[in-house]
């Protein structure tokens, strides 16, 4: 009995007996490197980790990372590289003349013996060269709107809005154009015409939206024009206007008759 009791009480003070916690003690302790060294969890970060550059535009991005003794630093893109800074625990790159329309930038950090990373993607955008809203024409009772958008990209997040006064009047989103080329867009809109609408200006505005990057871009005011008279507008006019003449000879035979017959006989 007493060395059954001793051989409980050896068993107990054991380090390696696996007393209550700790399992999920060692589960949090710190890893082990092939070559035996323990080493705690670092992180990798990249900044900015979203950017988006005007076309054939170039930027900087930072790789930095929480290990005290990095061991290396690497960059994966197929964007083309130019200068790099490093400091403490972090390298700067630089990537030039981008014009993919969307990359992945993988940044790697190793770090006693254990390789961690980060990823920034970068966008390509043209803003219009032009924004050119042609001359309303009037045809019937409808203005054609035409408005011209130059050398754009990626066309499919653009937004092209018409403006009459300063209220928006029609809008359009182009993301059923999904080419990654630059590219020219007209858009057509009839303008049903109401009375006033003539003399009023009318805007064509562009809005590109990537991920909170907005670029706006307009054209020059042109103004509706005054609805042009018909033949048939013509006559009708020219046939009132004889009209009201005549009634007004007529009245003015009548007065001038009347004042004559109250008159005095000379």
């Amino acid at each position: 009995m007493g060395s059954l009791l001793l051989v409980l009480l050896l068993l107990l003070l054991s380090p390696s007996y696996p007393r209550d916690g700790s399992a999920r003690r060692r589960r949090g302790t710190r890893t082990q490197s092939p070559g035996g060294r323990s080493h705690p969890p670092f992180w990798v970060s990249v900044s900015p980790d979203f950017k988006a550059v005007p076309l054939g535009g170039s930027l900087w991005l930072n790789c930095s990372s929480s290990c005290p003794l990095p061991e290396g630093f690497s960059l994966r893109t197929e964007l083309r590289r130019g200068e790099t800074l490093s400091g403490p625990r972090w390298v700067a790159y630089q990537l030039l003349d981008v014009r993919a329309w969307s990359s992945d930038v993988h940044c790697f950090v190793t770090c006693a013996g254990e390789t961690r990373g980060a990823t920034a993607r970068i966008t390509a955008y043209k803003q219009p060269s032009s924004v050119i809203l042609e001359p309303p024409v009037l045809t019937g009772s409808d203005y054609t709107l035409r408005c011209h958008v130059t050398h754009v990209f990626p066309v499919r997040f653009f937004v092209v809005t018409l403006r009459r006064g300063g209220r928006v009047i029609y809008s359009e989103s182009l993301e059923r154009f999904t080419g990654l080329d630059l590219a020219n867009v007209t858009l057509t809109y009839l303008l049903p015409s109401r009375p006033g609408d003539s003399g009023q200006p009318v805007t064509c505005h562009t809005r590109l939206n990537l991920d909170g990057l907005v670029v706006l871009s307009s054209s020059s005011p042109v103004t509706l024009p005054v609805p042009a008279w018909s033949p048939a507008s013509k006559a009708l006019a020219s046939t009132s206007i004889a009209g009201c003449v005549g009634i007004f000879l007529v009245v003015g035979a009548l007065c001038l008759r009347k004042y004559l017959s109250m008159q005095p006989p000379t």
